[in-house]
């Protein structure tokens, strides 16, 4: 996982940063930053919805910010606090985009399309399962994802992933999704064998949990249905999956607020929602991209572990 976003100068009253010294992305002479609150997802300009959260790499320097056209308008703040978002941005084209999101844990949710519970020959499930992948695994947009050697086969599951906005526990399902601040794309990389390794599924973690076993990006989108886009996966171009979530077992509402009465979700925290039909191996070199309509889409090569 990359580390933790630079601190520009100090932190102030409110939570929010006080810049020092830097004026790549910003325009001292021009208006007062738009502040906005916390847990808002509206937009910069108030007209609602339709924001896309990133995290990115300017100049050395790592921070969140707001995608507007082709620009980046800097964060001073996590999009789950109390923020501002500075008047002047940076092109879009020059930052490197990072995994949005700064997890304490990753919550997966397996086996919630029907299209995959019939491939796998598994009857629906009353309830979701749910596994935890460390927040070790997670890399973004662009990042390798390295093969193990010990591992003989490793799999792509291309799945919409959401980031938590607000704490949430025993949240009930008519609520849940208030609690989210955006949607983005994901790849539940497994190493198939182990995972299976001794006849069963209980290596979860061993076979899920590698560092660079969690791409995620390339941003976060607030306005979409997570119960009706389609999740799309492509290897070496080549689609290997295709679904809509209105396959999916549980709705992401139900999902939300059946693990946060098992245990709390915090701000910046991932569930992702399980994988449709399709799953297979991937090879060193090959590159492998999940597409999310309404979202975007993620790359990442596969390497041979050093």
């Amino acid at each position: 996982m990359d580390t933790p976003p630079f601190d520009p100068g100090r932190v102030a009253p409110g939570g929010l940063f006080r810049v020092r010294g830097r004026n790549d992305d910003v325009d001292t002479n021009g208006p007062s930053p738009t502040r906005f609150g916390r847990g808002s997802s509206r937009s910069i300009d108030g007209k609602g919805g339709n924001m896309r959260w990133v995290r990115y790499e300017y100049q050395g320097q790592r921070a969140w910010g707001i995608v507007e056209g082709e620009r980046v308008r800097r964060l001073r703040g996590a999009p789950w606090g109390e923020r501002e978002a500075l008047r002047r941005g940076v092109p879009l084209d020059a930052v490197r985009l990072l995994a949005p999101c700064e997890p304490t844990k990753v919550v997966a949710i397996g086996l919630n399309y029907k299209s995959h519970a019939a491939e796998v020959g598994v009857p629906i499930p009353e309830e979701p399962a749910m596994f935890i992948k460390p927040v070790t695994s997670i890399v973004g947009p662009g990042d390798p994802v390295v093969y193990p050697r010990r591992s003989r086969r490793l799999d792509y599951e291309a799945e919409l992933a959401c980031v938590i906005g607000t704490r949430m526990h025993r949240v009930p399902e008519a609520e849940a999704l208030r609690h989210v601040l955006g949607y983005t794309c994901l790849n539940d990389v497994t190493a198939r064998d182990i995972q299976t390794a001794g006849g069963n599924f209980l290596n979860m973690t061993w076979g899920k949990g590698y560092d660079t076993f969690c791409p995620v990006g390339p941003w976060l989108v607030d306005d979409v249905d997570p119960d009706d886009v389609l999740v799309e996966g492509y290897l070496d171009g080549a689609r290997v999956q295709s679904a809509s979530t209105r396959d999916f077992i549980f709705s992401m509402a139900r999902q939300l607020s059946w693990i946060s009465d098992i245990m709390t979700l915090l701000p910046g925290d991932v569930v992702t929602t399980g994988t449709p039909s399709g799953i297979g191996p991937m090879a060193v070199g090959a590159t492998f991209e999940v597409r999310i309509s309404g979202i975007g889409s993620l790359h990442n090569p596969i390497v041979a572990e050093a």
